[in-house]
């Protein structure tokens, strides 16, 4: 493997889950390949930052968003800058490089009443399937973990008479997030249903399909969007809008941003900030109807 060294960066010194070590890797490969067809060039160690650019342009050429061909760069970027720490190189070809501009993408989360009705369908939840469901949307809204943390959550990771569980979210960071009673109920009826499965092959793990194999994201995704388009109209109607929408929720009721940056396991507040749009439109609704001056 070409970038082996690096890829040991990342899965060791970075602590990189897999799905981002594949994605690192795939774009460099991707832009070997550019490099080697349309330049001759045998290694993109050294390569000028004329041939990053002829390749950037090449992506705008053919649709490719500005947001994917800057995480594209990014993943060259991550390793230009292991090449100058491990004194492979002298000069990232990088060094001057600006990103592309964007549009900030401002998700809409889904409403109050929305995540209400859905799990006044749910209430009656009975058997294996429709248990673990409602479980699973629970889980989602009271603890805004993401969809990757969900799936490989494991049985010990759950105290329920400490009503918490414990996540494992990006770079194998751990947390623990507090569980609300309703949760917990729902946990021990849900495993309850799931000790009658007729077999169960992945024991360790909290949620499984209904062949007792652990449960994987793309069920989780068809989950939350079959639920939420009978009280949604939303487009995107995914486990990241569940996420979206108890970050949201908390901040609207008044919540610490600092306290949710902490549970949703963020490494710097500038990626909490992306949630406060709907507070600071609701702050300016009290602040409109509530300042004395603004009826003079």
């Amino acid at each position: 493997m070409p970038f082996s060294q690096f890829t040991d960066y990342l899965q060791l010194e970075k602590n990189y889950s897999a799905h981002t070590v594949t994605a690192y890797l795939k774009d460099l490969e991707f832009f070997a390949q550019f490099s080697k067809k349309n330049y001759d060039v045998d290694t993109i160690n050294e390569v000028p930052y004329s041939i990053i650019r002829s390749w950037i342009v090449q992506m705008v050429e053919q649709g490719i968003s500005n947001r994917s061909i800057n995480r594209k760069v990014s993943s060259l970027k991550a390793y230009y800058k292991f090449l100058l720490k491990t004194k492979q190189i002298d000069v990232s070809p990088l060094a001057k490089h600006k990103a592309l501009k964007t549009s900030t993408k401002v998700q809409v989360p889904f409403s109050e009443k929305e995540i209400d009705d859905v799990l006044a369908l749910l209430q009656e939840a009975e058997g294996f399937e429709g248990l673990r469901d409602k479980l699973i949307v629970e889980l989602f809204y009271s603890t805004g973990m993401r969809r990757a943390e969900l799936v490989n959550l494991k049985c010990n990771d759950v105290v329920l008479d400490q009503a918490t569980v414990k996540v494992l979210g990006k770079r194998n960071k751990e947390r623990i997030i507090p569980l609300l009673p309703s949760v917990v109920e729902s946990i021990r009826k849900y495993v309850t249903a799931r000790d009658e499965l007729k077999t169960i092959r992945d024991q360790d793990f909290l949620l499984l399909s209904k062949k007792g194999v652990k449960i994987y994201e793309t069920l989780v995704y068809r989950i939350i969007n079959s639920y939420f388009s009978l009280a949604s109209e939303k487009v995107k109607r995914s486990p990241h809008i569940l996420r979206h929408s108890f970050a949201t929720h908390l901040l609207n009721e008044g919540a610490d941003l600092n306290a949710v940056k902490e549970l949703l396991g963020h490494s710097s507040l500038a990626s909490t900030q992306v949630y406060t749009h709907n507070s600071i439109a609701q702050l300016k609704e009290v602040y409109r109807n509530s300042h004395p001056r603004n009826t003079k």
